[in-house]
């Protein structure tokens, strides 16, 4: 309906314009992508919940539909509704390499799909806003996606967490307690520690063949308490002759300083809970969080060190951020912090009282509309109680009347739908007023 798109394209610009003002430029991929472009760089769980499109024509041909789904569905399906935007855009960056200037600072704003259990916060299609750094390891690429989320939600006016923490400092982790094999197991229970509490993540983590120890092992994490330099410092030393965890240490260490030395105006902390699910990443990752709303993450991302290279472009890392729109919109309804005015289409409307009134209405309404006010001219030379609940109906706040005497006399009388007041202008004070 238009009051909502209003308000999601409130949503939108405002993104856009955080994203303008860092200097990323916009490109847009395609719905439709390969699924050997899509599978396996989401986890077994985002492999299920691909959208998978059947092949045209005669796909039924020789296939054995008494097989498991699993096994048929590759044979009839060769394409998929995009899971995200990053995955698509790797393979962009690899199919335009030759146009590409990295390092390749790219935002997007488009919707995905993931075949899921539709309820509050979880939809089947949404929009997701999306900004990438590719071609560039520098650790000024993660604080600029924090400034960015900064800004946003402020602009936005939600209060909210920005979680950090980095996959890296996992892989330490599971090294540590002696299952390295298991780090996509390991992180993908860990994500789940908001929903289901620290009793549950065991049980899940038993379930995939952890053992008893391996699993107490993991207490000390969980346990760490004190200041983010605290933590990492007790991380540290955990990380005795692990070279890769205490390199996720050093990473964490540097971007918090910067954060510091930035001042960022909402909450960033590190949560060595958050692991994020998507198999890609690689370093840094991102979640953030509404303090004043019971919701999933509003945005989250990472650092991919091997995207690219999956496509055949190796050695390329990227970093990025992705807001979800829908729950922003859902966090803005329930907060009632969307800006009145939003769903106004009109600025003024013109009663029409006929043709000859009506050609004068239109050269007016054609002068305000070059200087960027929204005019209507009622289509009709109805009734005025017709016209008025008309303008009252569509929440316009003003309307002008140009009846004869003001033909005569060249002006217009303008009246405000909000307080009932009204006054007569000559045309060329109209537009300054109405401004």
């Amino acid at each position: 309906m238009p009051a909502e798109m209003a308000r999601r394209n409130y949503i939108f610009d405002t993104i856009r314009s955080v994203f303008k003002a860092f200097a990323f430029e916009p490109i847009e991929t395609p719905s439709l992508e390969n699924l050997s472009t899509l599978m396996g760089k989401y986890g077994e769980e985002g492999d299920k919940l691909l959208f998978k499109v059947l092949n045209s024509g005669d796909f039924m041909d020789g296939v054995d539909f008494g097989q498991d789904y699993h096994k048929v569905a590759p044979q009839i399906c060769d394409r998929g509704l995009r899971y995200d935007l990053t995955v698509p855009f790797a393979r962009f960056v690899v199919q335009h390499r030759d146009q590409v200037v990295l390092p390749f600072r790219r935002y997007q704003l488009q919707p995905v799909w993931r075949a899921d259990r539709p309820q509050k916060g979880r939809y089947r299609e949404f929009y997701q806003c999306d900004a990438d750094m590719i071609g560039s390891t520098s650790l000024l690429n993660e604080l600029e996606l924090v400034q960015i989320i900064d800004m946003v939600f402020q602009r936005l006016a939600i209060n909210v967490v920005v979680k950090i923490n980095n996959r890296k400092v996992l892989a330490g982790i599971a090294d540590m307690i002696g299952a390295p094999e298991r780090l996509v197991d390991i992180t993908v229970a860990i994500d789940k520690l908001d929903k289901i509490g620290l009793d549950g993540v065991r049980s899940e983590l038993a379930e995939r063949g952890l053992t008893a120890d391996q699993i107490a092992a993991l207490q000390p994490v969980f346990d760490l308490a004190g200041s983010t330099s605290q933590k990492l410092d007790a991380l540290n030393a955990m990380f005795d002759g692990i070279e890769t965890g205490r390199q996720g240490v050093a990473e964490l260490q540097e971007l918090f300083s910067l954060i510091d030395a930035a001042g960022v105006a909402n909450s960033v902390e590190l949560d060595l809970t958050l692991a994020r699910g998507l198999n890609y990443y690689t370093g840094a990752i991102f979640e953030v969080k509404a303090r004043d709303v019971q919701i999933g993450s509003i945005c989250g991302g990472g650092r991919y060190d091997n995207l690219t290279g999956i496509f055949g472009m190796p050695d390329v890392s990227g970093v990025g951020i992705s807001f979800g729109a829908d729950r922003i919109y859902d966090v803005l309804t329930e907060l009632q912090a969307f800006p009145a005015g939003l769903e106004q289409a009109a600025r003024v409307m013109f009663i029409n009282f006929g043709p000859a009134e009506q050609a004068a209405c239109i050269g007016i309404a054609s002068r305000l509309r070059a200087a960027g006010i929204a005019a209507l001219i009622y289509p009709d030379a109805a009734k005025m109680k017709k016209q008025m609940d008309f303008a009252n109906r569509k929440g316009i706040p003003f309307v002008a009347f140009v009846g004869e005497s003001e033909m005569r006399d060249g002006t217009v009388t303008l009246k405000n739908m909000v307080d009932g007041t009204q006054q007569t202008l000559a045309i060329d004070q109209l537009t300054a007023t109405l401004q």
